[in-house]
């Protein structure tokens, strides 16, 4: 199932296209290119919000669309629900 899409390769997150549901595996892929991803999702993520596509250790940088977008508050494993509550935005404070 194709569950989000990455923006550009270098991201560290995709986007889920669907409601991802804890425990499912699902692919993503990136808008242009051919890289596909494949993750187990390890919490129940809304359609539009993120997934971590590794794990990122707080205080690293989140990168979506190729840009820093913010930085992680705590440690993001890898296919975690990626939003407000777990990093700091660059552009909102």
């Amino acid at each position: 199932m194709l569950g989000f899409l990455v923006h550009k390769d270098g991201d560290v997150v995709g986007v889920a296209t669907t409601d991802l549901s804890k425990g499912s595996k699902v692919q993503g892929k990136t808008l242009k290119g051919d890289r596909e991803y494949e993750l187990t999702v390890m919490e129940n993520i809304p359609l539009g919000h993120k997934i971590a596509l590794r794990d990122i250790k707080k205080g690293e940088k989140i990168v979506e669309y190729g840009e820093i977008i913010g930085v992680a508050t705590q440690d993001i494993p890898k296919g975690t629900h990626v939003h407000t509550h777990n990093i700091r935005s660059i552009r909102w404070g």
